[in-house]
C-alpha cells in the first residue's frame, strides 16, 4: 500500500512538539486471532496513522480498558460471550471520554444494524474489506463522517421499512381497537366483501342496524366504507376461524 492512498484525509492530532499523534483504537472480538490479524493490518498498513491501543475478546473487560487507555476509536465485535458488542457500545458511548465505535462483523443478523445505531455506533467494518478500506473508515469515523458500507445502509433500509410497516400495521389495530365491538365486526365483514344483508345475517342483526353500526364506525374513523376497508387490511389481523 502507497501513501498516497490516504491523500486529502484530515490530519491527526498533534502533540505539544507538533509531532502527528496516530489515532488509537481499541480491537474487541472473542477470536484472539481475529484481534491479531487486526491489530497486525492496523500497525502495517497505516504508515503510522493509527496505533493499536488495546485488544479485548471479553466485552466487560473492554469498557474497563477504554476507560483507562481512552482510545478514539473502538472495533466492535458483535458476538461475544457475557456482554455482547451492543451493549458494550452503550456503555462505551456512556463514558466520559467516549470514544467512536465502529461494529466490527463479518455478517449482519437481522436488526443487529438498527440495534447497534441505536446503541450508539457510528458504522461498520467488514472482517473481510481491504485493509486502505478499514483504515479508512476508521480515520473517517473520527473526522465526523458516519461509516457505512453497502451491506449495512441496505440492512438499514430494509428494517426501517420493516419498522414503518410495523407501525402502520400497529396504529391500524389501534384505530379498529377503539371501535365498539359491534361496530369493529360490521367493518370487518364489510372489509371481507359481505354486503350489508350477508353481514346483518351473519351478525344475527337487522340490514338497518348493520347500516347503523357501519356509519357509526365511519363517523368515528372519519373514514369512508374502501378506506376502512384498507385499514383492515393494513392491521394484518390473524385470520378468522
Amino acid at each position: 500500500m502507497h501513501a498516497e492512498h490516504f491523500t486529502g484525509l484530515a490530519q491527526s492530532e498533534t502533540d505539544e512538539s507538533g509531532r502527528v499523534q496516530p489515532i488509537r483504537v481499541g480491537v474487541i472480538d472473542d477470536d484472539p486471532m481475529i484481534c491479531q490479524a487486526m491489530s497486525l493490518i492496523l500497525t502495517d498498513y497505516s504508515q503510522g496513522r493509527l496505533a493499536v491501543a488495546f485488544t479485548s475478546a471479553d466485552g466487560e473487560a473492554c469498557v474497563r480498558q477504554a476507560t483507562e487507555q481512552q482510545p478514539d476509536v473502538v472495533l466492535m465485535d458483535i458476538a461475544m460471550p457475557g456482554v455482547d458488542g451492543i451493549e458494550a457500545t452503550r456503555r462505551l458511548r456512556a463514558l466520559p471520554h467516549a470514544p467512536h465505535v465502529l461494529i466490527l462483523t463479518s455478517l449482519s443478523p437481522s436488526g443487529t444494524v438498527e440495534r447497534a445505531i441505536e446503541a450508539g455506533a457510528e458504522g461498520f467494518v467488514s472482517k473481510t474489506d481491504a485493509p486502505d478500506e478499514i483504515i479508512r473508515r476508521i480515520i473517517g469515523v473520527t473526522e465526523g463522517t458516519p461509516q457505512f458500507n453497502t451491506a449495512s445502509q441496505r440492512q438499514l433500509i430494509d428494517e426501517l421499512s420493516r419498522t414503518r410497516s410495523r407501525m402502520r400495521r400497529d396504529d391500524a389495530r389501534a384505530l379498529l381497537d377503539s371501535l365498539p365491538e359491534r361496530e369493529r365486526e360490521a367493518v370487518m365483514l364489510a372489509a371481507e366483501g359481505y354486503t350489508n344483508a350477508e353481514i346483518a345475517s351473519r351478525m344475527f342483526i337487522s340490514e338497518r342496524t348493520t347500516k347503523a353500526h357501519l356509519s357509526s364506525a365511519a363517523d368515528r374513523l372519519n373514514m369512508g366504507r374502501v378506506q376502512m376497508a384498507r385499514l383492515v387490511e393494513r392491521a394484518d389481523l390473524p385470520a378468522r376461524l
